[in-house]
């Protein structure tokens, strides 16, 4: 199994609403994709982070992470919401099953 994670950095003027509607958008968005087996999204708690959203997906494997990737759906979660209020993004792709060969997966 694998745990895609994205931190965001916010762009300026980004308040709260802004951030719960990012935060329930990418939630509703994400579980639609048939491929997506769990998500969690959130803000960090401390205010002082340059990094104040994530989301994590979890998928069965890296072919289905590729898949999720280019769909519909994830593709409007980045254009409409996440390039209109966020300025930075990095990524971890997190093995969950260490024992388990990804080349397999």
């Amino acid at each position: 199994m694998i745990q895609h994670v994205v931190y965001f950095q916010l762009k300026a003027g980004v308040d709260t609403a802004i951030m719960e509607e990012l935060v329930r958008t990418s939630r509703s968005l994400l579980l639609k994709i048939p491929e997506v087996l769990g998500v969690r999204s959130g803000r960090n708690i401390d205010p002082d982070s340059q990094w104040q959203f994530y989301f994590a997906i979890e998928v069965d494997s890296l072919e289905k992470l590729k898949i999720t990737q280019d769909d519909p759906f994830h593709l409007k979660l980045m254009e409409k919401y996440m390039k209109l209020h966020t300025s930075n993004s990095f990524t971890l792709d997190f093995e969950l099953d260490p024992s388990k060969d990804l080349k397999y997966s």
